[in-house]
């Protein structure tokens, strides 16, 4: 049985043959690479031992294991997504380790956890929503967030469609959803320093098709002064 879907134009929600193959489509789609491209990325976020990470959209847990390698026993990290297959793949995957943890918890709408955490990262979720949602998944990692702490967005860069290389552009037609269109075309930094963030790192991959995006959180009355601009 299918499971249902939130939102039917979006593929970032995954279940069925698409959840429990993921890793193995990730990897062929990229003609393996992909391994080797996320270990870099997140290498680039500077994980400290004693980190707790929040991992929105967490999937088979192949992140949180990634994640896991430069953390002591005092760090932690704890994934959400919505998707019983995903997290069905994640709880067997990280099963060993005490310090990694999954959770079934909707990321679209408001949510509070018992702990904040100092880093909060999502790869490749959030160019798949409807604009207003991305915003109330961007709300929710600030206020998952202690303050300092840094919001790590990998998904693709702002770039005009148009103008790709006909090799990449034709892939990405075929292979997005509708609501990736957008996503290119907007100014992520201005949007996420309206929401409360500041201080914004970049690191790009694939021809700078894909950027690691890192924004850190600032002082509730800074956040309130920019939400007015």
């Amino acid at each position: 049985m299918t499971a249902q879907k939130f939102y039917p134009r979006s593929r970032v929600e995954l279940h069925d043959f698409a959840a429990n193959y993921y890793d193995w489509i990730l990897n062929a789609a990229s003609l393996g690479s992909y391994a080797f491209f996320i270990r870099k990325a997140i290498a680039q976020m500077k994980i400290a031992p004693d980190d707790k990470i929040l991992d929105l959209g967490a999937g088979t847990g192949r992140n949180a294991l990634l994640m896991r390698k430069y953390l002591s026993e005092k760090g932690k990290v704890v994934g959400l997504d919505v998707s019983q297959d995903m997290i069905r793949q994640f709880g067997k995957k990280t099963k060993s380790y005490s310090n990694i943890a999954i959770q079934e918890q909707r990321i679209d709408l408001p949510f509070q956890l018992e702990d904040s955490f100092d880093k909060v990262f999502i790869s490749f979720v959030l160019h798949g929503f409807p604009q207003e949602i991305r915003l109330q998944i961007i709300e929710n990692a600030f206020q998952s967030l202690n303050e300092g702490g840094s919001f790590f967005i990998l998904d693709y860069n702002e770039f005009d469609y148009n103008k790709m290389p006909f090799l990449i552009k034709y892939p990405f037609r075929f292979i997005e959803c509708p609501y990736a269109f957008d996503f290119i075309e907007k100014d992520w930094q201005q949007i996420l320093r309206k929401k409360g963030f500041h201080d914004f790192l970049e690191k790009f991959f694939f021809l700078k098709y894909v950027r690691l995006l890192e924004a850190k959180k600032i002082k509730y009355e800074v956040k309130k002064k920019y939400e007015k601009i």
